[in-house]
């Protein structure tokens, strides 16, 4: 297990190295110039000369680079051009709604998705398996954000249940999550599509499997063939998509927190390209990076855990 773990660790730094160096030259190449842009139109060539020399725009792309990059190892974000505050200090305002949402939208999608991943595969051909792939169909189809729009129309508008958007912070918690709901579950039902359909699939499987039908000679029916022995192993899959959806929960949610006016991540990382704020922009989007791989090695751990084979390959 050790040496699979140092494995995966060495490929996780490798992948980091060479996301840094991507975000850093695509962000790079995008036009406008963050002095130009702070100072506006009417700024005179001397002035835009001198700001981007205190803001260091002038060194050589490689010295920033290898500057930006020392900087994150040691835990230091640079600067925000345009607030002058801390990316660091921005970061730790702002991961207190996306975290928090990320959870909440993926124990939705947990709560929603295996349960009707079950429920299909134990009724596999008939009406309520062909409700649920239904249903699934639909979630998949539907954008995030036009459900997102239409939970608004209904629920914040109509009803009035929930706000349409903004934050309150977490001083009041019932009131936080409350204003976090909506988000929530439009983030969570095309996850919960996804994941009830893998569930169903990867169950069926497993109901074909030679131990399972050994089981069910010995005595076993088939709901306990599948709660006793096929649900465990149908499991090892899901955690596979589980990883990758949390990672997408958190770096992904940039259009739902426009939506619902949340500061977060995903709003901060639009409004600094908007600004053109490039070590804003290449350090949130390095952190939700190093987010997205860390969340995949522990997956890859839990896999492991749950697959001995993977732990000593042939």
């Amino acid at each position: 297990m050790l040496g699979y773990a140092l494995k995966r660790l060495t490929s996780l730094a490798l992948s980091l190295l060479v996301a840094s160096l991507v975000i850093f030259l695509v962000v790079e190449v995008a036009p406008g110039d963050p002095a130009s842009y702070m100072l506006g139109l009417n700024a005179q060539p001397d002035t835009v000369a001198a700001l981007r020399n205190e803001l260091g725009l002038d060194l050589p792309k490689w010295q920033r680079y290898l500057s930006w990059l020392g900087g994150m190892l040691s835990g230091d974000f640079g600067t925000s051009y345009t607030y002058r505050t801390p990316v660091a200090q921005m970061v730790a305002d702002r991961i207190t709604v996306s975290l928090p949402l990320a959870l909440y939208a993926l124990g939705l999608s947990t709560l929603i998705a295996l349960p009707a991943g079950i429920y299909a595969a134990a009724r596999r051909g008939k009406a309520g398996d062909a409700a649920v792939i239904g249903a699934t169909q639909l979630g998949i189809a539907i954008p995030n954000f036009w459900f997102a729009m239409l939970l608004v129309l209904l629920f914040a508008l109509k009803l009035r249940w929930f706000s349409a958007g903004g934050f309150p912070g977490w001083e009041s918690p019932l009131m936080a999550l409350k204003s976090l709901t909506l988000p929530a579950v439009a983030l969570a039902l095309p996850q919960a599509a996804i994941l009830a359909r893998v569930m169903r699939s990867s169950l069926i499987d497993i109901l074909s499997e030679d131990f399972i039908r050994t089981a069910r000679a010995k005595g076993l029916s088939r709901r306990q063939a599948l709660w006793r022995h096929g649900l465990r192993n149908a499991l090892i899959p899901v955690l596979t998509i589980l990883g990758l959806q949390f990672s997408f929960l958190l770096a992904g949610a940039i259009i739902i927190e426009q939506v619902f006016f949340l500061p977060g991540l995903g709003r901060l990382i639009f409004q600094s390209i908007t600004q053109r704020d490039l070590i804003v922009v290449e350090s949130v989007v390095m952190l939700l990076v190093f987010a997205v791989i860390a969340v995949n090695f522990l997956t890859d751990m839990a896999y492991a855990l749950a697959d001995p084979r993977l732990r000593h390959p042939r």
